[in-house]
């Protein structure tokens, strides 16, 4: 989440809002989130039902919540999806920006497929 605050403007940038969606419960995130100043929107999911919908796998054999990264379009489409395998299994950034752009057709010229 560190590189997401610190890259946060790069996102901005390419018209894309970050949300991060956590299993810890509301206080424990309002008090993550004040201390380190996120800039961008976190989501308590305590009961799993935003993970349940994503298809993101909860398991306590993996210690929890698996890391998932989907990009949604304005209308709540789900245009990408990467589930981690494992905790450290996470796009970098240049691929994240990448994807962004390839969705709203930057590379092809296209027209704006995140609208």
């Amino acid at each position: 989440m560190t590189q997401l605050r610190q890259h946060y403007q790069e996102f901005v940038k390419r018209n894309a809002e970050i949300l991060i969606v956590g299993p810890d419960p509301t206080a424990m995130f309002k008090m993550y989130w004040a201390k380190e100043k996120m800039p961008f929107v976190g989501l308590p999911d305590p009961r799993h039902s935003v993970a349940n919908r994503y298809d993101q796998e909860v398991s306590l054999r993996k210690l929890g919540r698996m890391p998932a990264l989907l990009i949604l379009d304005k209308k709540g489409r789900v245009r990408f999806t990467h589930y981690a395998e494992n905790m450290r299994d996470y796009p970098t950034l240049p691929e994240m920006y990448a994807m962004l752009d390839a969705l709203r057709g930057k590379e092809t010229g296209g027209q704006d497929e995140l609208a």
